[in-house]
């Protein structure tokens, strides 16, 4: 009985990360660890690793959870989301609303256990995270606002270390607002006549799949820059530039593969691409900050 139990527990639990793709943290939370690293000129107490670590698990969970809940009436009629867990009917409504609680919760509690100004902070941050659900409802800048999102993590990184917002957090903060801009410009391309019939707002389905993937590029040269911007400031070492020089070769060739009439290869511009983007860019960070 015991085995059926934990047998039992863990499909559940594998179809709540798979509800919310938990496995897509990977391309927020690395840049959380570069504000904090870059912060704490080094690495930072264990203390600090860990709360900072659970924030954002948290946070990127209540905020996939509402999204999934918000738009459950949306995925059911999208072929591309239909098959996910809630309109499947693998995950109640009430079920992820509680998740939602729960993820709440542990982001406040994680906050407080960083430092006043992260709890302070908390408060708009939460209203990022429940708000841009709902800006493709009303405007095709729906792809900045999710870079805006997304963002906090990095300037949040930063906060939790020093206390404070500097310029170099609100540098980072905008490094991954372009940056995920770019690849979400790209990723709604294939939604396009869903969003048409839906009445949903986006570049793709606005000014049409073209002007999209020119926008994408445009804001992945705008990321290359000012990262090279983030490496002069934070005086950097050589291996953030050669780090920099990975991350510039990958994004051109994330926007190579994906043509106006050609979106077969997405999904490998998406989830591949940018999950290497973000180590790289922590990985090449933190070990630029020795200058060996």
């Amino acid at each position: 009985m015991a085995r059926l139990a934990s047998l039992a527990f863990l499909a559940r639990l594998r179809i709540l990360l798979d509800n919310i793709k938990f496995e897509h943290t990977i391309f927020a939370l690395p840049f959380a660890y570069l504000g904090m690293v870059l912060a704490a000129r080094g690495l930072p107490t264990l203390h600090q690793f860990v709360w900072i670590t659970v924030a954002m698990a948290s946070a990127r969970t209540l905020a996939m959870s509402l999204n999934r809940l918000i738009d459950r009436e949306l995925d059911a009629r999208n072929p591309r989301t239909m098959n996910r867990p809630l309109p499947r009917g693998l995950i109640s409504p009430r079920g992820v609303a509680l998740i939602v609680v729960i993820a709440f919760v542990v982001f406040e509690f994680a906050a407080w256990q960083l430092n006043t100004l992260c709890l302070t902070l908390s408060v708009p941050a939460l209203v990022f995270l429940v708000g841009y659900h709902y800006a493709k409802r009303f405007t095709w800048a729906t792809h900045w606002i999710l870079g805006l999102t997304d963002g906090i993590a990095a300037a949040g990184g930063w906060v939790a270390m020093r206390a404070s917002v500097d310029p170099l957090a609100l540098l980072l903060w905008f490094v991954v607002v372009v940056w995920m801009a770019g690849f979400d410009l790209i990723y709604a391309c294939q939604d396009v006549e869903v969003d048409r019939r839906e009445g949903l707002y986006s570049v793709p389905s606005r000014f049409g799949i073209p002007t999209a993937l020119t926008l994408a590029r445009v804001n992945h040269a705008i990321t290359v820059v000012a990262l090279a911007v983030v490496g002069v400031v934070a005086g950097l070492g050589w291996v953030y530039w050669l780090g920099w020089l990975a991350v510039a070769a990958l994004l051109a060739y994330e926007n190579s593969i994906v043509k106006p009439n050609d979106l077969s290869r997405l999904n490998l511009a998406f989830f591949n691409v940018n999950g290497y983007i973000s180590v790289i860019v922590f990985v090449s960070a933190l070990l630029g900050l020795q200058k060996i």
